[in-house]
């Protein structure tokens, strides 16, 4: 149930960004928002043992993100890639948690 409500909050706060940047408090305060929320995620639901799903989807979504791809669809592309961007900032988040994990439980044995 906690993950789904990570969730749910990560996707409403990228919603709010992509489409109306700094409405309710600061870019800087959502973006801090979102990379707490994708560590916390990734704490939660993803096993850092077996985490190719996770890592793949990562990169995926972040190259798209990067190269604004969905900006070339007319009329709501780049509301779309508004909203992409910190999205993938949750995910990339995630990504450090992972390490942390993996890391951990190879020290640990």
């Amino acid at each position: 149930m906690a993950t789904r409500i990570v969730v749910i909050v990560s996707v409403i706060l990228a919603l709010l960004e992509g489409l109306f940047p700094g409405a309710l408090i600061s870019s800087a305060l959502t973006m801090m928002a979102l990379a707490i929320l994708g560590l916390l995620y990734a704490h939660m639901a993803v096993d850092a043992e077996d985490a190719t799903g996770y890592l793949a989807v990562t990169i995926a979504v972040g190259a798209a993100s990067g190269m604004d791809v969905l900006s070339n669809i007319p009329a709501i592309g780049a509301s779309l890639d508004a909203i992409l961007d910190p999205i993938s900032t949750v995910l990339y988040a995630g990504v450090a948690t992972i390490l942390v994990k993996r890391v951990a439980a190879r020290i640990g044995g």
